[in-house]
């Protein structure tokens, strides 16, 4: 168990779950017409996964033009988010 800890394993677990999370959100919204914006949520989650997945990346020993690039998509991901919110709140 703690091998798989240790080797990204969880990272991986979360990553999917937010796959999961993220099509069972557009799912429900989808037929309930319910929820969060899907553009806000997405980006959200986008953000969220792309830190993950850089986090997953650097500890398997990617290049670091790799991680760099993940990192700048999470973080458009989140001003595109940022945006949005800022937006509704006005």
């Amino acid at each position: 168990m703690s091998g798989w800890l240790a080797a990204g394993g969880w990272i991986d677990l979360v990553l999917a779950l937010i796959v999961v999370e993220a099509a069972a959100l557009m799912f429900a919204r989808a037929r309930a017409v319910v929820g969060p914006p899907a553009s806000g949520l997405l980006a959200n989650l986008a953000a969220g996964g792309c830190l993950l997945l850089a986090a997953r990346l650097a500890n398997g020993g990617a290049p670091a033009a790799s991680v760099g690039t993940v990192l700048a998509a999470a973080f458009v991901a989140h001003l595109y988010d940022l945006a949005l919110r800022w937006r509704r709140s006005e």
